[in-house]
């Protein structure tokens, strides 16, 4: 019988894990209390090497509140310098918002105070960011993002993607870290008038890239005077109906950055097709086509002895993310596992049972809740052991979620009213 695929840690949960430049970033942290020591770090971070998961954990300054199925905090993205951005949604009475001004008129029921970080990893600080606006705060999780500012430094910039649907217009919303308050910047928005369902916003080749996977990407230069958004379409046979998946398209695909390349990853079926996984690659930041990379059916991968090693069973998995260095490995959740697979070769190369805080128990796991996070330098190279210096701390053994939540009901969505031009 073939041996399991190794895992990529110890079985000593004491052991400390080996280094990896990247990490599986779980998407929900822990929040703990600061124990009234206003010198305590904000953030900390328990590492692990893939496949097992990475946890954040928060203090009650980030987050106030005990965490709730409708109120917790949640990672929106993950840059290489180290930046987090937070949400933090605190329970409040139910709010009329309304929107009234030369751009828009709109209005919209909020029953939470939002709230919105910077966390920087290497320093262990937390930044609340200001609303954009004294009628507004942010819009929509899924339409916001964090990018270093070129060169280093220490600066960077926040934006969020505001669209006026039945317009050709949009406001690119960015927060400067040298300038402290926000900014608007009007660009010309290029889609007909779909409403798009964002599920995230990622960083790439200096351009932040806004996600619909039913649809396409969105992209523009935030530090641009002048913005430009284009529009990069899924592969033909991708493109979905508007609202077809809605609210689980993140378990069946995937977009990230592998080998310095944009990947479109696909499981997504009708019908009675098979199940299948196909992984798509741009050229270069600049390509209108994707490239169809690697596919593989999951019959071809469940036959193989790497596979039958696992012990795991012949059912279809959830999507997870890409490697960070080799577009051909696709990680995946089935059962309490996470697994690497290699497309190309049709062999599973890495197995474990992975650990996060959350998510809410109802909710179905899927790609949200997690992040291929390049860890910055100060992280990677400085910590032999992943279990020493500021804002680190050890790995900890895996709590019981306290959070409920109905399928499909998930902040990301719950937060998706735009701005409507008069």
């Amino acid at each position: 019988m073939a041996s399991p695929p190794s895992s990529s840690t110890s079985d000593d949960p004491a052991a400390p894990p080996p280094r990896s430049s990247w990490v599986i970033l779980g998407g929900i942290p822990r929040v703990v209390q600061s124990g009234g020591d206003d010198e305590a770090a904000d953030v900390s971070l328990a590492l692990a090497a893939p496949p097992r998961v990475s946890r954040l954990t928060v203090s009650q300054r980030v987050f106030p509140d005990r965490p709730t199925a409708q109120n917790f905090p949640f990672v929106l993205a993950a840059d290489p310098s180290g930046l987090l951005l937070l949400s933090a949604l605190l329970s409040a009475p139910p709010t009329r918002v309304d929107i009234d001004n030369a751009q828009s008129q709109s209005f919209y029921w909020r029953d939470n105070e939002p709230r919105y970080f910077v966390l920087d990893a290497t320093t262990g600080s937390a930044l609340r960011l200001p609303d954009p606006s004294s009628q507004e705060s942010i819009m929509h999780q899924g339409l916001v993002g964090v990018l270093a500012w070129p060169g280093g430094g220490g600066r960077y910039l926040v934006a969020e993607l505001v669209p006026f649907f039945g317009s050709d217009k949009a406001d690119l919303r960015c927060f400067v870290s040298d300038i402290g308050e926000w900014v608007d910047k009007r660009v010309r928005y290029p889609l007909p008038a779909r409403p798009l369902s964002p599920i995230l916003t990622l960083a790439y080749h200096g351009r932040l890239w806004w996600v619909d996977y039913s649809w396409g990407i969105l992209t523009a230069d935030p530090f641009a005077d002048d913005p430009v958004l284009g529009f990069l379409p899924l592969p033909g046979r991708c493109v979905l109906e508007w609202r077809e998946a809605h609210g689980v398209l993140d378990r069946f695909r995937y977009v990230g950055v592998s080998a310095g390349k944009l990947c479109f990853v696909d499981t997504y079926r009708r019908g009675g097709a098979p199940v299948k996984v196909t992984v798509w690659t741009l050229s270069d930041a600049d390509a209108t086509e994707w490239r169809l990379e690697h596919d593989a059916t999951f019959a071809d991968i469940w036959v193989d002895d790497t596979y039958k090693a696992t012990g795991l069973p012949r059912k279809a998995p959830v999507l997870a993310l890409i490697h960070p260095h080799d577009p051909a490995v696709v990680y995946f959740f089935l059962k309490d596992h996470l697994f690497g697979v290699d497309v190309r070769a049709r062999k599973v190369v890495e197995c474990d049972r992975y650990h996060l805080v959350a998510p809410p128990r109802s909710y179905p796991i899927a790609s949200r809740f997690v992040r291929a996070w390049e860890l910055p330098r100060a992280v990677s190279s400085g910590l032999g052991n992943w279990s020493s210096g500021t804002g680190i701390s050890p790995p900890e053994p895996t709590e019981a979620p306290p959070y409920r939540r109905m399928p499909g009901d998930y902040q990301l969505f719950g937060l998706s009213t735009m701005a409507v031009e008069e």
